[in-house]
């Protein structure tokens, strides 16, 4: 595995800071957000200095029921392709639900959910990890992920479930320290115990980023600075292995570069520092080995395997040891890639009917903490709200204080379809027939804005009959002299996805 040093997530935000910033190896790039005909002119430039690239992947889905899907297989292939990426990353995570496989609505979370630690849970994952292995240049990383709320029934811790993952299928692993802090939180999951069970010979690299805290839920926001439990962890894995890659990432509410580069000093000491207990720990042994006669060796010579890259030159990851013999996994291993339609089936009704109890309103299913699903269901609709800011920035502007709770009003029982813009276009409309907060020039405005983006032609008797609808709860006539709104076109707008 390449050794890729520190790192810092790219974000246009702080596009000029990072390329100033010293001490970068490498920065991750979302996937999703980044075109590979038109790469942004900074990229470009790191990449001539040699600055390793890493494409970073949030809308896969690979914890979903159904089969990853091509396109977007596809589309990240040929972003590690252009970026000349050593390898790309993706998240242990459901992101939709329903559709043909269940018969129920398709849902989209636009964000990513936790997925049952389940052996059914497991078997689907392992195969759409080998589905996708099997269609990038590059070898996969996934990322363990943050979560407000946890499946009743689970089977395994999450470092067991993560084991099996790597153990079945040779995938690597990101391990986010920011995530372990915030399952410790909302979940009341131990990351020591986790790290204990994680093969840790198998970490492609290191997240690391902040959060905040309210009414006792860790909320990762990736906008706030990195707290020092975080580090701590940090500090604990770097005692046990020497990763070959750490990356701060910040989404949100970027400070200056240097509160930056401070917080990158912070994760270099964290390092440092697990790598100084690693060595007391092992001169402790070697004075016991000592003191019992079996002689003395140097600190590097008794460092652990694992962890003897951090002292020496490096070396290649050791493979992961062999999982206990277990007879629920009989065949498992033959049918890694070909899981059936019946477990799939099973996933997906489950996720489903969690899915739905997040974005459409409905009874939360059985065995899940309601409290936590109302905390969830929240954020998912303030994620959203977010992101279709950033996706439509007019709308905010247009709309201004009024925008946010008119949204969180849109969101409860309007599920998300067909991605952000769609979302965009299916908001202003709905604020259009409702009437509210939208009177007198702001309706005129927003009407002039949507008009602009769902025609002037448009292809199907649903779209017509939409934009009849709406028109018949607008002012019959177009003012005249109208002109579009300050913003880039909308077929150019980017939006802004999580990376979690």
């Amino acid at each position: 595995m390449v050794r890729l040093g520190t790192g810092i997530g790219w974000r246009p935000e702080i596009a000029d800071a990072v390329e100033r910033m010293p001490g970068i190896d490498w920065v991750e790039v979302v996937a999703e957000n980044t075109c590979p005909g038109h790469l942004p002119a900074s990229l470009v430039r790191l990449r001539e200095r040699g600055v390793t690239v890493v494409p970073h992947g949030v809308g896969l889905g690979l914890g979903g029921a159904e089969r990853p899907d091509e396109g977007r297989l596809a589309a990240l292939a040929e972003r590690a392709g252009v970026l000349g990426s050593p390898l790309v990353t993706e998240h242990i995570a459901f992101v939709r639900a329903g559709g043909p496989l269940t018969a129920t609505p398709r849902l989209e979370a636009g964000h990513l959910l936790p997925v049952p630690r389940t052996r059914d849970s497991l078997d689907v994952l392992c195969a759409n990890v080998r589905i996708a292995q099997g269609a990038l240049p590059v070898p996969l990383a996934v990322e363990n992920i943050a979560a407000l709320i946890a499946w009743p029934g689970e089977e395994m811790t999450e470092g067991q479930f993560l084991y099996e993952l790597a153990d079945r299928t040779g995938v690597r692993l990101l391990v986010d320290v920011a995530n372990l802090y915030t399952n410790q939180v909302n979940r009341g999951e131990d990351p020591a115990k986790a790290l204990d069970e994680l093969p840790l010979e198998a970490i492609a690299y290191v997240h690391v980023a902040g959060g905040f805290e309210r009414d006792g839920v860790w909320h990762d926001s990736h906008a706030h600075p990195v707290p020092r439990p975080v580090l701590d962890i940090l500090t604990d894995l770097a005692s046990r292995v020497s990763p070959p890659g750490v990356l701060l990432e910040r989404d949100e509410n970027f400070p200056e570069p240097a509160v930056l580069e401070l917080e990158l000093d912070a994760i270099g000491t964290a390092l440092r520092d697990g790598e100084r207990r690693a060595v007391k720990r092992e001169l402790i042994r070697l004075g016991q080995d000592a003191r019992a006669g079996r002689g003395a060796r140097s600190a590097v010579a008794v460092a652990p395997a694992r962890h003897r890259v951090a002292l020496t030159a490096p070396l290649s990851p050791a493979p992961a040891p062999a999982a206990p013999a277990d007879p629920r996994r009989e065949g498992a291993d033959v049918a890694v890639a070909v899981v059936g339609e019946t477990t799939r089936q099973r996933l997906g009704l489950a996720q489903a009917a969690l899915l739905s109890a997040l974005v459409a309103g409905t009874p939360v299913p059985e065995g899940f903490d309601r409290v936590r699903i109302g905390v969830q269901a929240r954020a998912l609709a303030a994620k959203r709200a977010g992101v279709v800011a950033k996706v439509a920035p007019e709308l905010p502007v247009l709309l201004g204080d009024g925008y946010r709770p008119a949204f969180l009003a849109y969101a409860q029982a309007r599920p998300m379809r067909g991605g952000y813009r769609q979302d965009a276009l299916d908001f202003v409309e709905q604020v259009l027939l409702d009437g509210t907060p939208a009177e007198g020039r702001t309706r005129r405005e927003l009407r002039t804005w949507w008009l602009d983006r769902s025609g002037p032609a448009p292809r199907s008797g649903s779209r017509l009959a939409r934009a009849a609808r709406v028109g018949r709860a607008l002012i019959r006539r177009r003012p005249p002299g109208r002109t579009r709104p300050l913003s880039a076109p909308w077929a150019r707008l980017t939006p802004k996805l999580p990376g979690q």
